[in-house]
């Protein structure tokens, strides 16, 4: 059994992809769509390091109560 990676796409996938999202799109709506897509991922990431942080700050409250018991 071999494990094939689910993005594991070659040159030809990539410009096939390419096209049929001009296709779809048309060239003058692609840097919206990546420009939307751009602040999507960066509030994303934003709100993991937000729950990174809480988690962190938990731990760190939860071990301060331990210590002083």
């Amino acid at each position: 059994m071999t494990f094939t990676p689910l993005f594991a796409l070659g040159s030809s996938e990539v410009i096939l992809l390419v096209v049929v999202i001009l296709l779809l799109f048309g060239a003058k709506r692609i840097p919206e769509l990546m420009k939307s897509m751009g602040k999507g991922v960066k509030s994303f990431k934003e709100g993991m390091k937000e729950v990174e942080d809480d988690i962190k700050s938990s731990d760190d409250s939860a071990s301060e109560n331990k210590t002083k018991e």
